[in-house]
């Protein structure tokens, strides 16, 4: 028999454990209220003759306080009752000592692996996590009830991010209104910041205004060259000026202008770079940044656009030096290069980017590919227009632009009557259900499948609800940066941030995991068998969106459907998994689930099958998605990955190529650091297997970690397959 406890791990069941908690309690009483021995042992025997596989901790106690009533033991049920009470409150309020314990010790696998872009073992990080710890533990005890605690501790639903869940001001992820900000002015812990007039400062200022925001959130945010374009024309008229004022001949004055405009943006990309990657934010890390680079996003300055995405390109081969003065792949900022008629064409104008990002790709592992075409196809606005924009760090999308007709709600200073508006908009958070314990729930039950789903989806809602009631008690004050000086908005001071909540402003994310898993269990196929299972993973796709729907149309709430980039949940998942079921081949036998609609790692299939198949999916997944495909070294083949790319362009919205590019400082080696069968890291080269002298990046669920993984995603990457063979690449 296991016994279940209140944090929804299974231990063996013990009857001394249960004989001495009445022992404790007899201690109490005076002799004759005291239960016997053989007393104590028939109230075991009793428990046991249930013959139950698992029970509740509290069940068990229940029966305990029961069955000494029924022998008049009444004084010592009452002590029994009140020592129960007692450790419940002790439990209740000591929730934190062995997590800050394991931390501060540095000896815990979890706090070492919570997240492969974060260091634990530095003071920043430590005190982005003791402050979590405690967030958490407000969160579990005080915010949050406690069918929800339960549901998440027995990993059947995810309540994301409850470290900072505490603070009812913190939002998921954004797109930054850099343009706002930098044409118009913004203020900076209480100093004004004024338009730059020069491109170097530009860059300088977005930095700091990047670290700002990311301080005052827990998402990822994006930002766009698009924003920063105008301002080398504003350098080169500079420089032009300059000439001209020393008279010297109009082609000599555009020349040295243009040298110096060139100069000026290989110093700023190279500015923005060290400082993005310098900096620590309130979370103990660098910024979690995504660059977007979409030369259609602006007629007036595309050729300024594109001097700037080639030097970031440039720069980005090269990569970044560690501290041994070698260059390596750094993980931000994670670069999204949208894929248009005229980069994607031979014959097109700026056909020389895309190689650029080519090589960029095969190299560092950006980088990632939208395809204006087909995300033009698939997010509509108000108008009826299609439309094209970058997401919100790794992958999450918001909801095309419905707003218009709400007008500028978010009173920033560049807003423009009847065109869609997306830097500014946020997410307000995530919860996750775990489709594959919803199947295993029903023991493949169709009918039961679909009430526990139904079920699930509601325990959902009413945490994302929890999520949405929290966030709109905020006001413009307890995030300037945000709120009031034109990132997110320019409100008030002391105005609601809640307008900005509903009318599809902002987007609240249903995310799910495990799609492959829940559907091999119900089927006995995989989700891309272009059959049975992929005809019930699409149902079950369309019922989350359905109910995204339903619950829109009910609150005038923007839910939407999100592939959740789960990192150290997979492994949570997959663990709870276990205990909850037991073994089962081939669906809870690996410690890791799959990410959201994915095709397995370790199914074998090619490259292109995979991306077309999984592009069905993304079509239901519109809050947030991302395709991949794993390859060896193209450095030297850079025609497969063009090959790649234009089929990106002609079929997906959104995705990427994992290639691998590792450094060992043991021995200078670089390639691809190796896992053996104990999952550890080891120098194909020389043996070196210590952590401190490997430079590891990888892809995790869209954006790349270079601190290492827990286990679970470790078997992950151990098992992930390549998607083009090796004989294409060489």
């Amino acid at each position: 028999m296991k016994v279940i406890k209140r944090d929804g791990h299974m231990v063996d069941y013990s009857p001394e454990k249960i004989e001495n908690a009445i022992l404790k309690a007899n201690k109490e009483v005076e002799e004759e209220d005291q239960a016997s021995s053989v007393q104590i042992k028939n109230i075991i025997k009793y428990i046991e003759r249930l013959g139950k596989k698992r029970i509740l901790v509290e069940d068990i106690q229940d029966i305990i306080e029961m069955k000494l009533m029924a022998i008049g033991k009444y004084e010592l049920a009452k002590k029994y009752i009140t020592y129960r009470y007692t450790r419940e409150l002790v439990r209740r309020s000591n929730t934190t000592d062995q997590s800050i314990k394991e931390l501060i010790d540095g000896e815990s696998e979890y706090w070492n692996t919570e997240n492969s872009n974060k260091n634990a073992r530095v003071v920043t990080t430590q005190r982005d996590y003791l402050a979590g710890i405690t967030s958490t533990d407000i969160t579990r005890r005080f915010l949050l009830p406690e069918d929800v605690v339960r549901a998440h501790d027995e990993g059947i639903i995810h309540f994301h991010d409850a470290d900072y869940f505490a603070q009812n001001a913190l939002h998921n992820c954004d797109l930054i209104n850099l343009e706002d900000m930098l044409q118009n002015g913004t203020n900076i812990n209480g100093v004004m910041i004024e338009k730059p007039h020069k491109f170097l400062t530009a860059m300088t200022i977005a930095t700091q205004i990047i670290t700002a925001v990311s301080s005052s959130q827990y998402g990822g945010a994006t930002i766009t060259l698009t924003h920063l374009a105008p301002f080398v024309r504003d350098s080169y008229n500079w420089y032009l000026n300059k000439y001209k004022k020393r008279k010297f001949k109009k082609e000599d004055c555009e020349k040295y202008a243009k040298e110096d405009i060139k100069k000026e943006i290989t110093d700023g990309v190279q500015t923005f770079q060290y400082q993005i990657n310098s900096m620590t934010t309130t979370n103990g890390q660098a910024p979690f940044l995504s660059v977007n680079m979409y030369l259609n996003e602006t007629d007036e300055y595309k050729e300024e656009l594109a001097m700037i995405i080639e030097e970031v390109l440039k720069q980005r081969i090269q990569g970044m030096k560690n501290e041994k003065g070698v260059y390596i792949t750094p993980a931000f900022p994670k670069l999204l290069y949208v894929l248009e008629e005229d980069n994607i064409n031979e014959k097109g104008k700026y056909f020389y980017l895309t190689k650029l990002a080519a090589e960029c790709t095969a190299k560092r592992m950006v980088p990632d590919y939208i395809s204006e075409k087909v995300m033009k196809e698939l997010k509509i606005n108000g108008n009826g227009d299609g439309e094209c924009y970058p997401c919100m760090g790794c992958r999450s999308f918001l909801t095309p632009d419905r707003t218009m007709k709400l007008g500028n709600i978010a009173k920033a200073k560049n807003y423009v009557e009847g065109k869609g508006k997306y830097y500014g908009r946020f997410n307000q958070g995530v919860v996750t259900i775990n489709l594959p314990d919803v199947a295993l729930s029903s023991d493949k039950d169709m009918d039961t499948f679909w009430e526990i789903f139904e079920e699930r989806l509601e325990l959902c809602h009413r945490a994302l609800q929890i999520r949405h009631k929290r966030l709109s008690k905020a006001t413009s004050d307890v995030a300037p940066i945000l709120w009031q000086h034109g990132a997110l908005a320019r409100l008030d001071k002391g105005e609601s941030i809640h307008d900005l909540l509903h009318g599809g402003y902002s987007t609240i994310s249903l995310g799910y995991a495990g799609l492959y898993e829940a559907v091999k269990y119900m089927t006995g196929h995989s989700h891309t068998d272009n059959g049975k299972g992929k005809e019930f993973g699409l149902q079950i796709m369309q019922k989350m969106n359905d109910k995204c729907k339903e619950w829109k149309e009910a609150e005038n709430i923007d839910y939407s459907v999100y592939g959740t980039p789960i990192e150290s949940t997979t492994y949570k998942f997959a663990k709870c998994l276990k205990e909850r079921f037991g073994v089962i081949k081939g669906i809870t036998d690996r410690d890791y689930i799959t990410n959201s609609y994915h095709v397995p790692v370790f199914e074998k299939i090619d490259a292109f099958t995979k991306l077309s198949l999984e592009s069905e999916f993304q079509k239901l997944s519109p809050g947030g998605a991302i395709s991949y495909i794993e390859t060896p070294n193209l450095s030297n083949n850079l025609d497969v990955v063009m090959e790649v790319i234009r089929f990106i362009y002609d079929n997906i919205m959104y995705a990427e190529l994992n290639t691998k590019s590792d450094y060992c400082q043991a021995c200078g080696y670089t390639g691809e650091i190796l896992l053996d069968d104990n999952l550890e890291w080891y120098c194909p080269e020389c043996g070196n297997r210590d952590h401190d002298k490997l430079n590891v990046a990888r892809r995790t669920c869209g954006y790349i970690g270079t601190n290492f993984w827990n286990k679970g995603r470790t078997q992950e990457i151990k098992e992930r397959v390549i998607h083009i063979d090796n004989e294409d690449a060489c």
